[in-house]
């Protein structure tokens, strides 16, 4: 490579001295061309060197007399043959006057042209294209971004120095050798080309960008046949681990490392192990690797031997690999198989973690498989005989047995006699009451119970359970406990928007409808009277034994007061009342002694023209009683309408009278005088007028 370089520069330097030649004249060739015409004048001629003596013009070719143009062109200096790369640009020389004027003149046709005005001959095409290619082989065309191998020519504290060809050495930082310590002068090594000529005039070459392109096609190459590489794990990240895969960084997500979950990412920081190449991105020049990829496909070898051999009812040992909520996978060698939660055991399981842990040894017998979808179910109950097939002797109908509360539905709950073997206890079994039982309220999970077995069916393995016959049914003898008329207390347990459910003792309760609650006011809804829990005093209303049915009252227990209100409250009467609701058709009043009554929104306009609001304490009058719907209306408009009627009728009353007197004192004049005067009569229509009028306004304030 150093021949190869001396050799260029000494090319480069005979191809200046050729220039140097060419584009200036020797002083001989100055001189000569001082003399006169009739002397003989030097001939170029070609030759294949240029160093070969130049041949002398024949003296018998004179010079003939040319023009100052043509004079002019021949005292520019030419260089013909020089390679294309080279501008080389001789300095202008201008010929001696008497030159111009002793040239003689030469016909076309026997003037040599492949003679130039200054006697120097061109390069024939052969010659040219032999230089052209010498000249040619002194370099070597690169670009940037281009993979090119070269030799380390020297060392310095920081650098090597690489040779690739090109007209400069280029300079490599140390950092990128650190795989290779021990590099010295004479190793080959790969780099790209980052900048022909940076800011110092200097050829950046990188050893580690090189490396990383060629993984990274090496990569690509991988990811499409499949290939199993090899990386070292570098360091950890975010949800995984970082690969270096022939120098470039690759993403190992935690997931991929083994087919066994991985917590400590640690242990495998430094090692070298396999992968497989499942995702790159030609954009950012990113990959992704595996290595559970390859342990699954081993694992997908030895699958497909373990099921071709399976059979249906096997027993194999197996391996609790992973307990979940809906039952746990078994390791049987290389294939796992998922043993559901309804098959650990044949009674009931809450989570499969009360019966099984990791790394447990137990056996199994094979329930089912599928070679297209690679999947075993397992069991471990079945290894066992059926509770039901071994039914104690003493479990028979009408017997007295003791479960625990392992399910509770809206229909009822379940018990479990002994593991396998449980019976329904459905909700009209709980108590003798006929008010509806919630199950999920009486029964907790855990629980033990004492029930009846009513029926049993061994062949549907069906059992029904009683726990209320476990006493006697106390509607048998209701009417000896709970006479009509009888007063009792018992507990609120349910409201429903008609009534209260009232329990009197275990198994017996009773309704009180919304209208029994009380004599004077009326609830929307029994909770604004009672709530759930409470205790109430109650009277037996009637008995419907059949039905198991209770009519209770809690009313009764007081007289109907409204046989004395008909006498307090007669229509027309005026009371004090309080607004206490109010809506678009009318208000609810509130009367003395707890009384409500109702007033439309017709009779709430007040004197002024504006309406009752509620909160407001005004004088109502009575205009309705009702004492079988317990009803009252009041209104308070016909309070002030009454008072207005009241004074216009003693106003009528009053001019009634006036009339009246002035009839009579009309009546004795007249008695007294015979025949009356002109005044008199004057008199009289005057009075007549005003009686009249009197009368006529009477009329117009009673319309």
């Amino acid at each position: 490579m150093e021949d190869q370089t001396i050799n260029s520069e000494e090319t480069v330097a005979s191809q200046d001295e050729i220039v140097q030649n060419v584009a200036t004249p020797s002083p001989d060739d100055t001189a000569q061309s001082t003399e006169p015409a009739n002397e003989p004048v030097a001939e170029t001629q070609s030759t294949e060197s240029v160093n070969e003596p130049v041949a002398e013009t024949p003296a018998s070719e004179e010079p003939q007399n040319i023009s100052a143009e043509e004079a002019h062109e021949a005292a520019q200096p030419v260089m013909e043959g020089a390679d294309e790369g080279i501008q080389a640009e001789a300095p202008r020389t201008r010929a001696p006057r008497h030159y111009y004027e002793n040239v003689p003149d030469t016909s076309h046709d026997d003037f040599d042209w492949s003679v130039d005005k200054r006697n120097v001959a061109a390069y024939k095409d052969d010659e040219r294209k032999m230089f052209d290619t010498l000249y040619g082989s002194t370099f070597k065309a690169i670009a940037e971004s281009e993979l090119l191998h070269g030799a380390v020519v020297g060392l310095t504290k920081t650098d090597a120095i690489i040779n690739i060809g090109f007209k400069s050495d280029g300079l490599v930082s140390l950092n990128e050798f650190r795989d290779m310590p021990d590099v010295k002068i004479g190793d080959e090594i790969e780099v790209m080309v980052v900048e022909k000529e940076d800011k110092n005039g200097h050829l950046h070459l990188s050893r580690k960008l090189a490396r990383a392109a060629r993984a990274w096609q090496q990569i690509v190459d991988f990811y499409k046949t499949g290939e199993v590489v090899t990386g070292t794990i570098t360091s950890k990240t975010k949800g995984g681990l970082i690969v270096d895969v022939y120098g470039l960084e690759t993403f190992l997500p935690g997931s991929q490392i083994d087919v066994k979950p991985v917590t400590d990412y640690d242990q495998y920081v430094g090692k070298t192990m396999d992968f497989k190449v499942v995702k790159i991105n030609e954009t950012i020049r990113n990959a992704v690797v595996s290595h559970k990829a390859l342990i699954e496909s081993d694992i997908e070898q030895q699958r497909s031997v373990i099921i071709g051999q399976l059979e249906k009812g096997q027993v194999l040992e197996g391996t609790v690999k992973n307990v979940t909520d809906f039952g746990a996978f078994i390791d049987l060698g290389g294939v796992d198989g998922l043993l559901y939660i309804t098959d650990i055991s044949w009674g009931r399981v809450t989570h499969p973690s009360e019966v099984l842990h990791n790394g447990q040894k137990l056996n199994v017998v094979v329930l089912d498989f599928d070679d297209e979808k690679k999947r075993i179910s397992l069991g471990l109950k079945q290894l066992t005989p059926h509770p039901w097939d071994n039914l104690p002797a003493e479990i028979v109908e009408s017997a007295k047995i003791k479960g625990k509360v392992v399910n509770i539905e809206d229909y009822g709950a379940f018990l479990e006699i002994m593991p396998g073997v449980e019976g329904l206890v459905h909700v009209s079994e709980i108590t003798w009451s006929s008010q509806p039982i919630n199950a999920k309220e009486f029964f907790k999970l855990g629980e033990e119970h004492e029930a009846v077995v009513v029926t049993l069916d061994k062949d549907e393995r069906k059992m029904s359970l009683s726990i209320k016959q476990m006493t006697a049914d106390p509607w048998d003898t209701i009417e000896n406990k709970f006479p009509i008329d009888s007063r009792h207390t018992g507990v609120v347990k349910n409201i429903t928007p008609y009534g209260v459910f009232v329990e009197l003792e275990t198994g017996i309760g009773g309704m009180i409808h919304i209208s029994d609650l009380s004599w004077i006011k009326r609830y929307n809804h029994p909770s604004e009277f009672v709530k759930v829990g409470d205790k109430i005093d109650v009277a037996i209303l009637s008995i419907d034994k059949e039905n198991r049915k209770l009519a209770l009252g809690h009313k009764q227990l007081e007289e109907d007061p409204w046989n004395t209100f008909e006498s307090v409250f007669p229509i027309g009467s005026i009371h004090e009342g309080s607004v206490t609701r109010k809506d678009d058709k009318g208000a609810t009043v509130q009367l003395q002694y707890g009384l409500e009554a109702y007033a439309p929104a017709r009779h709430l306009r007040k004197e002024d023209g504006s309406n009752v609001e509620a909160e407001e304490t005004l004088p109502f009058m009575i205009i309705e009683f009702d004492r079988n719907d317990k009803r009252i209306m009041v209104s308070h408009s016909k309070v002030w309408e009454q008072i207005k009627t009241e004074e216009k009728e003693a106003a009528r009353k009053e001019v009634n009278a006036e009339s009246e007197k002035t009839k009579k004192a009309v009546k004795n004049i007249q008695s007294k005088v015979e025949k009356p005067t002109l005044g008199d009569l004057g008199a009289l229509a005057a009075i007549k007028d005003k009686m009249k009028k009197a009368e006529d306004d009477a009329a117009t304030e009673e319309e």
